[in-house]
C-alpha cells in the first residue's frame, strides 16, 4: 500500500509525526506537508507565487503553501506514482460540523478525493495533543480496515476523542452537526496604535443531537463522517427554474 500523508499543522506537528510512525509499518509512506501551521486554510490554492518544496532530515517534504497545495503538488509533479490513499492529520483539535468548510486538514484529504484517490482526514476531539498515540492507533486500524470496503473514491472525516485507547467508545457513523454563528471578531491595537481584528471563536453547537459528529465525540466515540463535494441545493432547482421563467 502506498500512502500520501499531509496536514495543516505543519510538518513538525506531533500529530503528523505520530500518524507517519503508525502507518509506516503497514505502507510505503510519503509525507508532504506545509512548512508552518496553516489551520483554517480550507481548500485554497496558491496562485500568486511559485511554491518551493524542501526535504527535512527525517525524509518529510515541506511546502511553503497550503495543505491543498501540498497534495496538489505531490499528485501532479512530486510523486512518480498515484498513491492508494491520501491521509491527512492528525489535527490538533476537532473538525466537526461547519468547521469542515474551513479545515485545512479536511481540505488536504479533499484534494486527494478530487483526484480520484480515497482519502481520510483525522482530527482529535479537543486541543492539546493528549493521547495522540491512541488517535494514531485508531487511524492505522481504520486504514487497514476500510481501504477496500468503501466505494471508491471516498472522503472520510474522522474525529477521535482525546482519550486513552482502552477508553475510546465504538466507531460511529455520523452526519455533520451544525454550529451557531461565530462569535464577533476581537478588536485590538497594533504597536503603532492601528486597529486590528482577530477572528473570534466559533459558535456553540446548534445541532449536536444523536447521530451527529458532535454527539459521538462528546460521548467518547470515534466519529466517522463520509463527505461529498456536490454543493448543489437540489430542492431549490425547481423553484429557481420557475423564478427565472
Amino acid at each position: 500500500m502506498r500512502i500520501l500523508i499531509s496536514n495543516d499543522d505543519g510538518y513538525l506537528a506531533p500529530g503528523i509525526n505520530a500518524l507517519a510512525e503508525a502507518l509506516q509499518p503497514i505502507a510505503d509512506i510519503v509525507v508532504v506537508a506545509p512548512d508552518s501551521n496553516r489551520s483554517g486554510a480550507s481548500n485554497s490554492l496558491t496562485l500568486d507565487r511559485p511554491l518551493s518544496v524542501h526535504q527535512a532530515a527525517n525524509g518529510f517534504y515541506f511546502v511553503n503553501g497550503t495543505p491543498t497545495d501540498c497534495v496538489h503538488v505531490a499528485l501532479t509533479g512530486l510523486l512518480d506514482h498515484v498513491p492508494d490513499l491520501v491521509v491527512s492529520g492528525i489535527n490538533n483539535g476537532p473538525n466537526m460540523g461547519d468547521d469542515t468548510l474551513y479545515s485545512g486538514t479536511v481540505a488536504a484529504a479533499t484534494e486527494g478525493y478530487l483526484f480520484g484517490v480515497p482519502a481520510m482526514a483525522f482530527s482529535q476531539g479537543s486541543y492539546g495533543w493528549a493521547n495522540v498515540d491512541a488517535a494514531a492507533r485508531v487511524a492505522r486500524e481504520l486504514v487497514q480496515r476500510y481501504l477496500e470496503l468503501l466505494e471508491r473514491p471516498y472522503l472520510l472525516n474522522v474525529n477521535i476523542p482525546n482519550l486513552p485507547y482502552e477508553q475510546l467508545g465504538p466507531l460511529t457513523p455520523t452526519r455533520l452537526g451544525r454550529r451557531h454563528q461565530a462569535e464577533p471578531v476581537v478588536k485590538a491595537l497594533d504597536p503603532r496604535g492601528r486597529e486590528i481584528y482577530w477572528i473570534g471563536p466559533p459558535g456553540a453547537c446548534k445541532d449536536a443531537g444523536e447521530g451527529t459528529d458532535f454527539h459521538a465525540v462528546a460521548n467518547g466515540c470515534v466519529s466517522l463522517t463520509p463527505l461529498q463535494i456536490d454543493l448543489t441545493h437540489r430542492q431549490q432547482l425547481d423553484s429557481l427554474a420557475k423564478a427565472i421563467a
